[in-house]
């Protein structure tokens, strides 16, 4: 192999050796996936409250209220001034 062969041979391994570093990094996906599942669930939230004033012609008290409104576990929100608080939020 000539040498110049060699570097380019190189180069193309390191680049790809970092990049699959960079995407493999379990701690850095999974704070990536928590800042953007904590986003859509504020905003699932949001709407959940937004769907209940235009079927009870009220503003949702409690999270409870919104429950048949929301698949999955909204627990950790709360209402502030008629709109969703909590992760994300």
């Amino acid at each position: 192999m000539r040498l110049i062969e060699m570097a380019t041979v190189c180069a193309v391994t390191l680049g790809i050796s970092g990049a699959s570093y960079s995407a493999l990094n379990p701690q850095k996906l999974e704070a990536q996936a928590r800042i953007v599942a904590d986003s859509a669930t504020c905003r699932t939230v949001d709407t959940a409250i937004v769907g209940f004033i235009a079927v009870n012609g009220t503003d949702p008290t409690s999270v409870a209220q919104l429950r048949p409104y929301v698949k999955g576990d909204i627990s950790r929100y709360r209402i502030v001034k008629g709109v969703a608080a909590g992760p994300g939020c």
